[in-house]
């Protein structure tokens, strides 16, 4: 198992439309995420500076390189690109984080 962090910007007043998108996120979506070995996802909104903090586990035999290449990532992307910062080709800005501490 191994955890991982990275944070992404949303956009000015789209905080509740991105709680919403994702308290309905698509079933399909979700399977794919499973799938590729990731669990126990959260997500936190800093609102002070619309900083997303996101947070994963991932299973050791994992596959997460290859969501950028599957349609329904791309589709996602594509409907989420109007309320956070993007990448040209609609991914979300991501900026990685380090892990520097942990205690179970």
């Amino acid at each position: 198992m191994k955890r991982v962090a990275f944070k992404m910007k949303l956009k000015v007043e789209y905080e509740e439309e991105y709680k919403k998108r994702h308290n309905e996120i698509w079933p399909e979506l979700k399977e794919k995420l499973s799938r590729a070995g990731i669990y126990d996802y959260s997500i936190f909104l800093d609102k002070e500076t619309l900083t997303l903090l996101a947070v994963q586990k991932l299973k050791d035999n994992n596959t997460v390189e290859e969501l950028p290449s599957k349609e329904i990532m791309k589709k996602w992307w594509d409907y989420m690109k109007d309320i956070m910062e993007t990448n040209p080709d609609n991914s979300p800005v991501i900026t990685s984080l380090e892990e520097v501490f942990h205690m179970d």
